[in-house]
């Protein structure tokens, strides 16, 4: 096992090209972290300079302690699991998983116990005769998995390894990767542009952007308390509602004046954070399940919603509509099926909504919001 730490690490290209900017990161022996972020955002690249397929420019990349910035691939004793699978097409799934060990000089013995243990573990031992052809993406997946997990390695370094699963499958490998953690103890770092891949499956989310590292914390804190509007943009579904707004202060209660919008009060536990910003405009973060058909609990405030779009995904809707003329985009299940052109009331919970700064993007930082135990409205 090992811990991974990166020091300031870069990567430039030639014409000064920036594809990582000085990113520090320690990951824990036995963490499960995940890059997360859009296409180009330098994630891949990132791992790639950890496994050593990259160069570093600038920076230092530790390993258990040990320097090894500038130490071969081979080397690092890290396995890297690609997107493409890369098997051998014209090798069966047992000579696959062997090849690496038969190429450090392994004996018959330990190798055919190696994959004979590691295909138990995937659920390939009935498969071990056949071809990557005759294999399905979920099976094939599971191979570049095994070829891994026999070389022992002290850390896995996964880069969108489940991309080209169908929807199902992903499911299921997600599962699987979460389990197969838990058994091997070992350190693992996911590449991936998937949110719920990244909620759902680490212990740790890093996102990134431009080449920069913007944000590290467990899936939940990244989700909560984004530091950015980027942030909190890339971690929800359908997208948070940005909605510019002027923060209004009267005696002790503090409001939100949407513009071209209602008021929206801040409970009373939030009030003190957003007093001194009284007077000027800012923009307002509501995730579209801080929305609900009924009023659960006293202090979620009653909106009324011109609906002007709908979207039935089976369990849920998404609904799109305006409060008075602020577009939003709202999350209600399955047993609300309002109608386009219909005027719905919705109750907004507004201890989970986030001011941001209108130029900067960056939050307005607040204390974290209080268990609420008060009983729900009947």
């Amino acid at each position: 096992m090992a811990s991974i730490e990166l020091r300031n690490v870069s990567k430039t290209y030639s014409g000064n090209q920036h594809s990582v900017r000085s990113v520090n990161l320690h990951i824990k022996d036995g963490e499960f972290v995940i890059f997360l972020g859009p296409s180009g955002c330098g994630k891949s690249t990132t791992l790639r300079m950890i496994a050593g397929l990259e160069t570093i420019t600038d920076g230092t990349l530790l390993i258990d302690g040990k320097d090894v910035s500038h130490v071969a691939p081979r080397d690092r004793n890290i396995a890297v699991v690609f997107q493409s699978y890369a098997l051998y097409p014209h090798m069966t799934v047992a000579e696959n998983m062997a090849f690496g060990l038969k190429m450090r000089g392994f004996s018959n013995k330990v190798i055919n116990s190696k994959v004979a243990e590691s295909a138990a573990m995937l659920g390939l031992d009935k498969l071990l005769h056949r071809k990557p052809a005759a294999l399905s993406g979920g099976q094939r997946q599971r191979v570049a998995l095994g070829r891994a997990i026999v070389r022992e390695p002290q850390a896995f370094l996964l880069d969108e390894p489940l991309s080209n699963l169908d929807a199902q499958l992903r499911g299921e490998m997600r599962s699987e990767l979460i389990k197969l953690h838990r058994r091997l103890g070992k350190t693992m770092i996911y590449v991936t542009h998937d949110q719920v891949e990244a909620m759902t499956m680490a212990d740790r989310i890093c996102i990134m952007r431009d080449g920069n590292l913007i944000q590290s914390g467990t899936p939940l804190d990244v989700y909560n308390y984004p530091v950015n509007t980027f942030v909190a943009r890339f971690l929800s579904s359908p997208s948070i509602n940005l909605l510019p707004c002027q923060v209004e202060a009267t005696g002790s209660r503090v409001s939100l004046k949407l513009i071209n919008g209602p008021s929206i009060s801040v409970p009373d536990w939030m009030a003190d954070d957003y007093r001194s910003l009284a007077g000027k405009e800012m923009t307002v973060g509501l995730r579209a399940e801080d929305f609900n058909s009924h009023q659960r609990r006293p202090e979620w405030q009653p909106l009324q919603l011109s609906v002007t779009r709908i979207e039935s995904l089976g369990a849920e809707n998404i609904v799109s509509g305006k409060l008075n003329n602020a577009a939003v985009i709202i999350r209600l299940d399955h047993h609300t099926y309002p109608q386009e052109g219909e005027v719905l009331t919705v109750y907004l919970d507004p201890n989970a909504l986030h001011l941001f700064h209108p130029d900067s993007g960056d939050v307005v930082n607040r204390r974290k919001t209080p268990r609420i135990t008060d009983n729900l409205v009947a």
